[in-house]
């Protein structure tokens, strides 16, 4: 018997061919001949994985292009990769490309979380060509018969399941031998021989026969680790030896969770996470339509996963109780056994994935709260035997952001809300985590408890991940039963959204208050909120009160009520905090904004008026602003977004100083509580503040830690363009490089980051002409901008560099009528800070009174504003060479190169070297009667010798101050004293002044 009747059944195999009528005796002149070239693999709507599409591609192609030696042909490829990776995609795009290029295609696939019997993975594979080797085999002569099985197939020496034979040319598999073999795959038959060695030869006698018989072969076997264990050895066998013959074994498999790998041997290709970039790209090609801040949260959680980043639901702010989100399909993938952990164990899961904070003993005390069992730590070891959690000591995590969600989906709301209980019940009483999970907890109104959630909005801001403080206003309005105060709670959780940058939760928050009475501030706010970009939207008629007037358009302030009360008032500053950015472009509303703040005088140290009045009016209540910002407060105090927009205040008006100083207080806090995500934020205004203060190498620093801190994190790409069209900013005013324009998406994005992104690189750009020495472009630039409204109080900041090239250019009567209007504009109570510079311009561009205006310039305290002070000394030292007073001259320049030097103004240096030569300073950078080289070292102390050393050998302020564990300004202030003492002028000329004249 030949076995024919075992295929009596009308199944194909996966190429449609029927394997219920016997195959032709010589397939190969019936059969078209196979395209040496199978189907591109990179044009698949593939993202990330074109490496890997072109190994695919590779082993196809060995096993269809007919070789020079018989082992060139042929090829086995494993794909490794943690679920979700994209390997069954990748192996279906390799079959498609296969049955393309003329293949033939066996497939196989094992199933997670079964138990499957024996062989029933060999079977699937070799079932639909057995008819055809049975073909074969009946054609055979008789001595060709009797060749035993597998005697003319190469083992591997090192294979312990199989021994060692000489190798030989595949003879045609033999009828005696299939049929021992179809005994064994469909009626349990004990294998003859040796068991599983003669099963592996017969069935690669089998592959390799039929390959050659007819259409080479790509056997595809997903999942291959989930397969029974005779099947897994057998394949792994065959993909060994599939070298040689036109046969192409693809197999996916996941990691190995110990050594030794069983699949060593063959070629295996690791499939990695998709990077952000490739993440953000495949959720907008899959996904369209998703806003910022939900596509910000897919990526966090999917990690890279392809499978996560498609199956994973869009975050819902209505989802109670608060569970990780999931699908079945990402849950059968990443947690296919979770079902059948112990119950004490699906607890413990339940608990680390509602807190993942946690550690052990304060999840196993929750857990067993939820059971009534008291649980130990040896419940955690099913889940990590399974390898959905690993344990570091502290904690368990889980072995993907994603499997949280996949462990506990289908988790019914009663479990989910017991679970929050006795997460509550464990954590510190009062805290923002316990008030939280009390929240997800409670199913009905209780009032005592959302005004807890209100009360603790702050410590969230200032603790937890940003969405937090949100999401408790929203459940406080949940809670609340009355209206108004689910309004208020409401409208206090879209204005948190707004300004955290949550569109889309802002818009669903606004026109979830605006269903409930809100008085008619809190209602105007509601609207802009609601509808942003738009005017005069029509308000519910509840909200609004009797009567048919007009309806106030939100952002028109003239149209405003007064505040009447504490909840109206905090509604008005909202409501100016956010009209601020769009009344500023138009004089009227500015107006009106101002006079409309004016009529708060109990308010008018709070951090969101002082914002409100310096974005629109930076420099005409620069005085107000700056006397709120510095009022007496303790920080300690104020939240820190509050801390944040008082030092934005304190930038728009003009002291660069105070805003830096409370960004790095913003920077403490938030380094302190572990939350990265405003960083780049809070360093990319540290770098304004010090461009604003024309502390270049300083700010250049600020910069690029922006970009590093957001580079690859969704939603932080508009920090990364302002950072790097900043970044080139500040090289060209060291430098004195000219800036080119910005593209177009670079501008567009860094204005989501900036919104003053366009005025400061205009008059960055101007101020570069002046550090270059091109005063007759600089002039006329920075003029334009000092008198443009648009970018007034950004080129203020520049007012002496003004001042510089308008000397230059013999156009000191223009500049300073400039100066005059510009101080009348600013009023009798012209900040100091702003009037310091002033003071600074008037003594650059002054003639016949220069003593005077020098004396007086100096007469302020110019220690906090080196950028001012060094400009100042060089027109000073200018002034005196011009007099001749030759020592002075050199003593006034050499201190001007220090501060420029230490500001990391390199343009100023070859100027700064002609004045000296021009007031008698000999060419290698000592003055007549001055120091000789020889003695350079004996005028410095050990530390200043250390720092003049390392600085001469081209190293930074900041890489200096890492060596000797110094701050950067600390540095930077000893080489301020070190320059003139060395009669230098640049690091340049340190090494020359620091050289032994004995050293040849």
């Amino acid at each position: 018997m030949n076995g024919h009747g075992r295929f009596a059944s009308p199944a194909g195999d996966e190429d449609g061919r029927s394997t219920s009528t016997p195959a032709p005796a010589s397939p190969r002149t019936s059969t078209p001949p196979p395209s040496p070239h199978p189907a591109h693999l990179g044009d698949l709507g593939f993202v990330g994985r074109t490496a890997e599409l072109g190994a695919l591609r590779e082993a196809l192609v060995a096993a269809t292009t007919p070789a020079a030696t018989a082992t060139d042909q042929g090829a086995a490829l494993v794909l490794s990769g943690q679920p979700g990776t994209g390997k069954s995609a990748l192996l279906e795009a390799a079959v498609r490309a296969a049955r393309t290029g003329g293949m033939r295609v066996l497939r196989c696939a094992g199933i997670r979380g079964s138990n499957p019997p024996d062989l029933s993975g060999l079977l699937q594979t070799v079932w639909p060509v057995l008819p055809d080797a049975l073909d074969q085999a009946d054609g055979l002569d008789p001595a060709d018969a009797a060749r035993p099985a597998g005697a003319a197939d190469l083992a591997d020496p090192a294979d312990p399941a199989t021994p060692h034979h000489p190798p030989a040319i595949d003879p045609p598999p033999r009828a005696s031998s299939l049929d021992a073999l179809v005994s064994v795959l469909v009626d349990g038959a004990p294998a003859p021989g040796t068991g599983h060695s003669w099963l592996a030869f017969a069935v690669l006698d089998v592959l390799t026969a039929v390959s050659r018989a007819g259409q080479p072969l790509l056997v595809a076997v997903d999942d291959w680790d989930a397969l029974d264990a005779p099947s897994r050895q057998v394949l792994a066998f065959v993909a060994r030896r599939a070298k040689g013959h036109p046969l192409a074994l693809l197999m996916t498999s996941r990691p190995p969770h110990a050594l030794p790998d069983p699949l060593t041997g063959v070629p295996t290709l690791s499939l990695g996470p998709l990077s952000p970039a490739e993440s953000a790209r495949l959720l907008a090609s899959r996904r369209p339509g998703l806003d910022a801040q939900a596509v910000r949260e897919l990526l966090a959680t999917a990690a890279g996963n392809p499978l996560a980043l498609l199956e994973l639901p869009a975050p819902a702010e209505d989802s109670l109780p608060s569970l990780p989100a999931s699908s079945d399909r990402l849950a059968a993938a990443m947690a296919p056994g979770a079902a059948r952990l112990p119950a004490g164990t699906r607890d413990l899961l339940l608990v680390a994935a509602l807190h993942p904070e946690g550690d052990l003993p304060l999840l196993l005390s929750a857990a067993s709260r939820i059971g009534g069992t008291a649980l130990d730590p040896a419940a955690l070891e099913p889940a990590e035997r399974a390898g959905l959690v690993f344990f570091d000591g502290m904690r368990p995590h889980f072995a993907h952001p994603a499997t949280a969600g996949a462990v506990v989906h289908g988790t019914g709301p009663d479990r989910c809300r017991a679970a929050h209980a006795a997460l509550a019940a464990v954590l510190p009483p009062g805290s923002v985590r316990t008030l939280w999970h009390l929240a997800q907890a409670a199913e009905g109104p209780d009032p005592e408890l959302a005004a807890r959630l209100e009360a603790v909005r702050g410590d969230a801001l200032e603790q937890c991940p940003p969405t937090m403080a949100v999401r408790l206003l929203r459940r406080a309005a949940d809670l609340h039963p009355h209206p108004a105060d689910r309004g208020r709670c409401a409208l206090r959780a879209a204005q948190l959204a707004q300004l955290l940058g949550l569109d889309r939760m802002t818009r669903t928050l606004a026109h979830h208050a605006l269903r409930h009475p809100l008085g008619p501030l809190g209602t105007l706010c509601a609207q802009a909120l609601a509808h942003p970009g738009t005017t005069g939207a029509q308000p519910p008629t509840h909200a609004t009160g009797p009567g048919t007037g007009a309806v106030p358009d939100p952002t028109d302030p003239s149209s405003w009520p007064t505040p009447v009360g504490p909840a109206e008032q905090q509604n008005a500053l909202e409501l100016a905090r956010i009209t601020a950015p769009v009344a500023a472009g138009d004089e009227q509303r500015s107006k009106a904004l101002l006079a409309f703040l004016d009529g708060m005088p109990d308010r008018a140290d709070d951090p969101r008026l002082l914002y409100a009045m310096a974005t629109v009016r930076p420099l005409g209540r620069a005085a107000t602003v700056l006397a709120g910002v510095c009022a007496d407060r303790d920080l300690g105090d104020v939240s820190v977004r509050d801390i944040e927009r008082l030092g934005e205040a304190a930038l728009l008006a003009g002291d660069p100083l105070r805003a830096l100083d409370l960004w790095r207080r913003a920077e403490r806090r938030r380094r302190f509580h572990a939350l990265p995500a405003q960083l780049p934020w809070v360093l990319l205004r540290q770098g304004l503040a010090h461009l604003g203060m024309g502390n270049w190498a300083q700010g250049e620093h600020a910069f690029r830690r922006c970009a590093q801190s957001a580079e690859g994190t969704y939603g932080q790409d508009h920090h990364v363009a302002a950072a790097r069209l900043l970044t080139d900013l500040v090289r060209g005013l060291r430098t004195g490089t000219p800036v080119g324009p910005a593209a177009d998406r670079d501008l567009a994005a860094a204005r989501r980051s900036v919104p003053s992104i366009d005025a400061v690189l205009a008059v960055g750009a101007a101020w570069t002409l002046a550090e270059c020495g091109e005063s007759a472009a600089a002039f006329p630039a920075l003029s334009s901008l000092l008198t443009d409204p648009r970018t007034r109080a950004a080129a203020l900041f520049a007012v002496v560099a003004f001042a510089e090239a308008a000397k230059a250019e013999q156009a000191s009567r223009e500049a300073l009528a400039t100066l005059d209007r510009l101080e009348r504009e600013l009023g009798a109570r012209c900040p100091r800070v702003i009037g310091v510079r002033f003071t600074v311009a008037r003594a650059v561009l002054a003639d016949d009174d220069a003593r005077t205006m020098f004396e007086r310039a100096f007469a302020e305290d110019l220690s906090p504003w080196p950028y001012l002070e060094a400009p100042l000394r060089l027109a000073e030292g200018r002034w005196l060479r011009l007099r001749r007073q030759f020592a002075d001259s050199q003593a006034t320049l050499r201190q001007a190169a220090a501060g420029f030097t230490m500001l990391g103004a390199e343009a100023r240096a070859p100027r700064i070297a002609a004045e000296l030569r021009a007031s008698g300073e000999r060419a290698e950078g000592a003055a007549p009667g001055g120091f000789r080289p020889a003695a350079a070292r004996d005028l410095l102390t050990a530390r200043e010798l250390r720092i003049a050393e390392l600085a001469a050998r081209g190293l930074s302020n900041r890489e200096i101050g890492e060596q000797l564990g110094l701050a950067s300004r600390t540095i930077g202030a000893y080489l301020y004293r070190i320059f003139p003492r060395l009669g230098v002028t640049s690091r340049a000329q340190l090494a020359e002044a620091l050289r032994n004249p004995d050293t040849p």
